[in-house]
């Protein structure tokens, strides 16, 4: 085809992106074989093999074997993922502030500014207590 240069540089890109393509449903697949905890070892070991022996028949196989339970098990996977997200932000919401007597620097500013303010603490004795607060 080389009286149609355009043409040819589409089905470049049109190869390209079939390997491309390619590639990542074999990363998927592998990736698959190795996350199934009902796998055994030596079926997972068998799996790699093939797919790695023989790439397209080995990849066709496994998704006409076994395609039909990765989307589910990829459902499960980013539910867990989910799950111990949310219970750590849960954790992370419910635990106290990280400074030593269990209050928070904000409301510590606040308070020494309020008293400064009514007139409780001087400007020095508030600066003190600041730069106190705030290498702790």
């Amino acid at each position: 085809m080389s009286n149609y240069p355009l043409l040819d540089l589409f089905l470049t890109f049109v190869w390209f992106f079939l390997w491309i393509l390619w590639f990542i449903l074999l990363f998927r697949v592998i990736a698959d074989i190795f996350r199934d905890d009902d796998l055994s070892g030596w079926g997972k070991a068998g799996w790699t093999i093939l797919v790695c022996i023989l790439p397209f028949l080995g990849v066709f196989v496994y998704l006409i074997a076994r395609g039909h339970s990765m989307g589910e098990r990829e459902l499960a996977r980013a539910q867990r993922q989910d799950e111990q997200f949310r219970a750590y932000v849960r954790d992370a919401a419910q635990s106290p502030p990280p400074s030593g007597n269990g209050r928070d620097h904000v409301g510590e500013l606040e308070r020494l500014a309020s008293l400064r303010k009514s007139g409780d603490l001087t400007e020095e004795e508030y600066q003190q207590a600041k730069s106190k607060l705030l290498t702790v």
